[in-house]
């Protein structure tokens, strides 16, 4: 890696952030959806994909399509080494090995697609532990409204459901939050090419998920899942690495670059309507009445905390003026 700038005191946010557009083009919204399209078939694909190589395995040949060749052709970002492994093993090795796993065990692929969203508020605990930040009421109303949907969905484990994959899922969620905290971390060393930067730092997974695979799954198992590896497979890995992880994230990239936040992240919103949906038409997976009321209040929780801080501002505006 390059030598490292050193870490800006505040995050840089572009000095253009106010030229910004405050909607998104016809164009640019077709790539947003786009993006939560192939991120919503991504886990349907994984399902696809554990199911002809071990889950651990299948890890690092994704990673593996991930770094090469494309890190041939970008730079990688100034950014202190111990970042690019935190990162890596943080959002690449402890989220995906997890999840892999979870969906290879028999989590269902629409429910994982639902329960990882919970990542947001693992970030939320996350921050206020590791960085000291406050949070607001809606953000309080939306943490309880996830934990409550998150306990349904787990009560209703069983045959269709074992609660081991949905523990994975939710420790995946909670990876992926650790992957955040970094991610506020590495943007502390200014702009730069966050595209490369996956690039990179995708560099650090394959190794630590062979030598998971080698010593979990064995040796001879590893040996002869490379040997008989099927077109499907073989189709499912390049999905996952260049398809979901280089296209998608190089479109949302570009996205969250020409508009604000606000007006982008929400659309991971649907991520979890299209792996549902998806899980529904392409593996028959069947939704109980408790798994709806779970996914309801989960998302209500998510949708509180993405669109509530303004009305929460509102409220204690007002609750502030008439004492």
């Amino acid at each position: 890696m390059t030598e490292a700038r050193k870490p800006q005191s505040e995050p840089v946010h572009g000095h253009f952030h106010n030229t910004m557009p405050s909607s998104l083009r016809p164009r640019d919204l077709a790539l947003a959806l786009l993006v939560i399209v192939v991120w919503g078939l991504n886990f349907a694909v994984i399902k696809v994909g554990v199911a002809g190589v071990p889950p651990l395995l299948l890890g690092a040949l994704r990673y593996l399509l991930a770094a090469f060749p494309a890190l041939l052709f970008v730079k990688p970002p100034k950014v202190p080494l111990r970042l690019y492994l935190l990162y890596g093993m943080t959002m690449a090795v402890g989220q995906f090995a997890l999840l892999f796993t979870a969906i290879h065990i028999g989590m269902p692929s629409g429910l994982a697609s639902l329960v990882l969203q919970s990542q947001s508020f693992f970030t939320l605990l996350l921050a206020a532990w590791w960085l000291r930040e406050k949070w607001q009421g809606n953000q309080v109303a939306g943490l309880a409204l996830a934990g409550c949907g998150l306990v349904l969905i787990g009560s209703a484990h069983g045959a269709s459901m074992p609660l081991a994959g949905f523990a994975l899922t939710v420790a995946a969620a909670a990876m992926w939050g650790c992957g955040n905290i970094v991610t506020r971390a590495v943007g502390r060393y200014g702009p730069m090419n966050q595209f490369a930067f996956i690039v990179w730092s995708s560099v650090v997974a394959p190794l630590p998920f062979v030598a998971l695979s080698l010593w979990l799954d064995g040796p001879a198992t590893v040996w002869a899942a490379v040997q008989h590896l099927s077109f499907q497979s073989m189709a499912a890995v390049a999905y996952i690495a260049w398809i979901s992880t280089l296209l998608g994230f190089g479109l949302w990239t570009y996205l969250m670059s020409r508009y604000p936040v606000n007006r982008v992240a929400p659309f991971t919103l649907l991520v979890p309507v299209v792996g549902l949906t998806t899980g529904w038409v392409a593996f028959g997976e069947q939704l109980l009445p408790v798994h709806f009321a779970g996914a309801g209040l989960l998302m209500a929780g998510l949708v509180v905390n993405v669109f509530g801080g303004p009305a929460w501002a509102a409220m204690m505006g007002r609750l502030r003026g008439a004492q």
